[in-house]
């Protein structure tokens, strides 16, 4: 089911990948709010490239190397950039797929300890992933997006857009570098969460399946 969100304001946002016309979202069930950020004519039937990218304080603003997430986002704009049409949609409440951010840190002191980012969760008595995506498949469709060329290395993302009525006509796996610190991270999101990463190199994706 997807969910209630309303438009709060619209602005264009210049960035170091180009501008783009931001769009405010709120939901006024939970209070979450998101953003989107457009670039092109998203609206005109065509599939359209989309990343929805779960918010992650510590990747995406900080520059933490014990994930792929800011990789993820700053692969995602510059892909969106260079298509010259397409969309980011960033939702809120994400943080520690799901958990928080409180929650996330004392997972990461369990994963020095010897778990990965799935018992980890699982040991704090966390759901292994509590992100639902209601949101985003509103927020797509306030935006007039009819299909989407999902950038995603997440098969759980694809399938729950597709759930709740968001046409996924195909995937397009975001390559980033490893880093030294997230090479267990990304085995555990390849074998345990099917990630779609390459087996040998696991910042690397496999080849993308179609929806």
């Amino acid at each position: 089911m997807t969910s209630r969100i309303e438009r709060v304001g619209s602005a264009p946002v210049p960035t170091r990948w180009g501008t783009f016309l931001a769009h405010g979202y709120r939901n006024p069930d939970t209070g979450d709010e998101h953003l989107a950020l457009v670039a092109g004519d998203v609206d005109d039937g065509e599939p359209v490239l989309v990343r929805v990218h779960s918010e992650c304080l510590t990747g995406d603003v900080l520059g933490s190397l014990r994930c792929d997430c800011g990789a993820q986002l700053d692969a995602a704009m510059r892909r969106i950039e260079q298509a010259g049409r397409g969309a980011l949609v960033y939702l809120r409440g994400h943080e520690g797929r799901g958990i928080g951010l409180a929650a996330k840190i004392r997972a990461y002191a369990l994963q020095d300890d010897g778990l990965d980012t799935v018992d980890a969760n699982v040991a704090l008595g966390a759901p292994v992933d509590a992100r639902s995506y209601g949101d985003a498949a509103a927020i797509l469709r306030d935006l007039g997006v009819a299909s989407v060329l999902l950038l995603t290395n997440n098969p759980a993302k694809r399938d729950g857009l597709a759930a709740l009525g968001t046409t996924v006509a195909a995937v397009e796996p975001l390559a980033t570098a490893p880093t030294a610190q997230n090479g267990g991270y990304l085995r555990a999101k390849r074998d345990r969460l099917g990630h779609l990463l390459h087996p040998d190199e696991p910042g690397r994706p496999s080849s993308p399946p179609t929806a």
